[in-house]
Parts: structure tokens; sequence; C-alpha cells
């Protein structure tokens, strides 16, 4: 069974990371790219310290394993830094909607990474099959024309290139198998990812001067600071760790949909016959991973192994013994 922490977990994520990208389209216009990316890791590393000194204590947030720094950097500099740079630039030479689907190709690059690093990760036929109705449903969504595929040809290249450190970050992260909390190491990697991305705002020549200061602007970079920033992660991290890269990316199965409706009411995008469609073949594509003969949680199919949980992570029988 899915617990109640994972499906709001999922819906948070889909939902705070699905307003990225309308947020990230409005607010580029008063923002440069990476300093945008850097002063939403600013606000998100500012709220989200504030409720882990408010909720844990010190030695709740100390990493004090490799593994918790490999998981943190991991999270920080592919996840957090990297994902976003490509994100930000890329998104100024296409649609919200457009940049949404192409980021929701990040459930089919995360298996490809993770067969190579992680070895329980496995898809099945079922999984495949599900996560194909998925991607069919996302372009039906955002219906792109041969016009729209080959204009801004840069942007899209740069949000394939953030799907793929996304996917990659996300796997690295599981397979540090860190002992330090989902929220915790959120704490630590906002920051390192602002520090990132100042750094290479700086070596482009962004400045502050650049900013256009208005209150629709400023609202924007709230929310990808404080929603889509410190919530988002929170949400995503914990999601990681409960259900493992491959599930856990799913969530970029439902972030278009959230992106093209955002659109729509706040940017005036029209939603066509095309986007109803889209809706049922997504869900029927989560009706088939979520089906009980393929439950990830329990069963790895085709191999059987049953998975249980411990205050350590998923674990398998014998595997103190591989």
């Amino acid at each position: 069974m899915v617990s109640k922490r994972t499906i709001v977990a999922f819906l948070a994520a889909s939902l705070f990371f699905g307003g990225t990208f309308v947020s990230v389209k409005y607010g580029l216009q008063y923002f440069p790219p990476l300093l945008f990316v850097s002063l939403r890791f600013d606000i998100g590393a500012v709220s989200l310290a504030a409720y882990v000194l408010a909720t844990r204590s010190i030695g709740d947030l100390v990493p004090r394993t490799r593994s918790d720094i490999a998981a943190i950097l991991a999270a920080g500099v592919s996840s957090i830094a990297l994902t976003n740079a490509f994100l930000f630039v890329g998104q100024q030479y296409t649609t919200s909607a457009i940049g949404a689907v192409i980021f929701s190709l990040n459930p089919i690059l995360t298996p490809v990474f993770a067969a190579f690093l992680l070895n329980e990760e496995r898809l099945s036929r079922r999984t495949t099959v599900g996560m194909i109705l998925g991607l069919l449903g996302v372009g039906l969504v955002v219906h792109p024309t041969p016009a729209t595929i080959l204009h801004g040809g840069v942007g899209k290249l740069l949000l394939l290139g953030g799907a793929a450190s996304c996917g990659l970050g996300s796997v690295l992260i599981r397979r540090a198998d860190a002992n330090l909390d989902s929220t915790a190491r959120t704490a630590w990697a906002l920051p390192l990812g602002a520090l990132l991305s100042h750094s290479l705002a700086y070596a482009v020549g962004e400045r502050l001067a650049a900013v256009t200061w208005t209150l629709t602007g400023n609202i924007a970079l709230g929310y990808v600071g404080v929603f889509a920033g410190a919530g988002a992660f929170i949400a995503y991290f914990a999601l990681l760790d409960d259900t493992g890269p491959i599930r856990a990316n799913l969530v970029y199965y439902v972030i278009p949909l959230v992106a093209t409706v955002g659109g729509a009411v706040l940017l005036g995008e029209q939603v066509s016959v095309y986007t109803v469609a889209g809706f049922l073949v997504v869900f029927a594509g989560f009706a088939v991973i979520g089906s009980e003969e393929l439950d990830l949680r329990q069963r790895f199919s085709p191999f059987n192994i049953e998975w249980t949980n411990t205050d350590e992570g998923p674990t398998r029988p014998g595997s103190n013994a591989d």
C-alpha cells in the first residue's frame, strides 16, 4: 500500500514544480535567468533553514558520514543547481508547457542512469507500458507541432540537459544511501545550489542592476523560492527516499499538466481537447503503474525481490550477505 506521506509528497511536488514553469516564464521578463535561479535558492535556503531550526535539534542536522556528504553534493549540484540553471536559461526560448513536457522525459532518462548505478532498480514490462502511456498523455496535453518543436532548438536542448541532470541527481542521491533525513539534507543542498548558481550568474556577467523590480515579478520570485523552492524540494526528496528515483520521478508526468493549466489561467494559453484527452491517458498510465501486480515497494518484477522498510531505508532479505 502507498502511504499517505508518499501521496502527499507526490501531489505537493507535482503542484509546486508544475507552477515553476509558469512562474519562470513570467519572471524571466524581469530577471536574468541565472540570477533568477540564484535568488530563488537564496529565498528557499533561508525559508528552509528557519523551518528546520524550529523543528529539529542541531544534532539532527549535522552530516555524520561520507554518505550524507555525497547525498548533499548530489542534491545541491545536480538536482538543484545544474537542473535549474538549464531550466531557467532554456525556458527563455520556449513556452511553459513545452518546457514542462521536455522535463517529463526525466522518468525515461532516470532508469538509464539507475541501470548503471543502482543494482536494484529495474523496469518491468508493466512499468514500461505505464510510462509510455504517461508520456503519450503529456504529448497530447501540449500537442506540439513541427513548428513548435523546431522553434527554439537551443532552449529545448538546454531543457533536455536539465531533465538529464535531475534524473542523474536522483539516482546519485539514492546510491549514496544517506542516514541524514531528506529535509535536513535539503537544508544543506539549497544553499549549496544557491552558491553554485550565483557563481554561474557572476561568470556570465549577470548583475542585480539588470533586475526590474516589480510587484508581480517579486510574487513570481517568491513562489519559485518558497513554494517551488523549499516546499517542492522537501516533498520531492522525501518521495525519493520513500519510493526510489524511478517512481519518484513520475511526478514529471503530472508537472506538464499543472504547467499547462497554470499557463492557461495565468498566461492566457489556450486549453484544447488534446489537454482533456492527455489527462485521461496520463491517468491511465498511472493506473497501470500503480496496479497491485506492480507494487515496487514490495516486489521488483521480474526478480520477485521482497522489500521491507527499516530505519535505514528499504532493504531486502539477505542483503547483508550480498
